[in-house]
């Protein structure tokens, strides 16, 4: 998708996928997936989630990026903080207590803003991104970040029942971006029950798939 899209759906407030609450996949199995509180968390394409302000009440540094800056903006503001602001290349850096978020495109990071990073949580990257973009983000993910865990939330559907974001990676495409990773499913449920905004728009099956992988 281009910029201009996301910057877009942010200035119209159609952010379907921004939850008010932390995705509670995360809440459920991250205690067992990272023990080591102390240790910063890599949140990719963060928008202004929740699940940040999970990981950081656990003790991590939390460390995202993120290409809206009203996203980025409202991410402090709703926390009460004010973040310090520095222009990095590129990118921009807003950082308060917990939290340094990178404004600005994710392509544009380099390992030294994931500096100290083995942790990585993706619940809305890789499905929001259209298939010729997933080889280049796990590629430069994991060029950043050499050895590293990463807990995945991806979706499976149809994909010719509705056009993306968020798409369908389903597990063989998972295999296939990280084929020399260590992968273990950790959960694979339907759940279209709970997502009447994929049935409104034609999709009859609906499962998300969680994901350890450590390389």
């Amino acid at each position: 998708m281009e910029d201009a899209y996301w910057q877009t759906r942010w200035q119209r407030g159609e952010t379907g996928f921004h939850l008010p609450r932390p995705h509670p996949k995360l809440v459920t199995l991250w205690p067992t997936f990272a023990p080591d509180f102390a240790s910063p968390v890599f949140v990719p394409l963060c928008g202004k989630s929740l699940d940040m302000v999970w990981l950081a009440e656990r003790g991590h540094a939390v460390i995202g990026v993120e290409l809206s800056e009203l996203a980025v903006t409202a991410f402090f503001a709703e926390q009460g903080l004010v973040p310090d602001q520095q222009q990095q290349g590129a990118l921009t850096r807003f950082s308060a207590g917990h939290y340094t978020i990178y404004c600005g495109d994710f392509f544009s990071m380099s390992a030294e803003h994931v500096a100290g990073c083995e942790q990585i949580y993706d619940r809305a990257a890789l499905i929001a991104l259209p298939a010729p973009l997933r080889e280049a983000y796990v590629q430069h993910l994991r060029s950043m970040l050499p050895k590293a865990q990463l807990l995945l939330i991806t979706l499976v559907y149809l994909q010719h029942q509705m056009a993306g974001p968020p798409f369908s990676v389903p597990p063989e495409e998972v295999a296939a971006l990280f084929a020399d990773a260590n992968r273990v499913q950790l959960m694979d449920h339907d759940i279209l029950s709970h997502e009447p905004r994929f049935a409104a728009k034609g999709v009859t099956a609906l499962r998300e798939q969680v994901w350890r992988l450590s390389w």
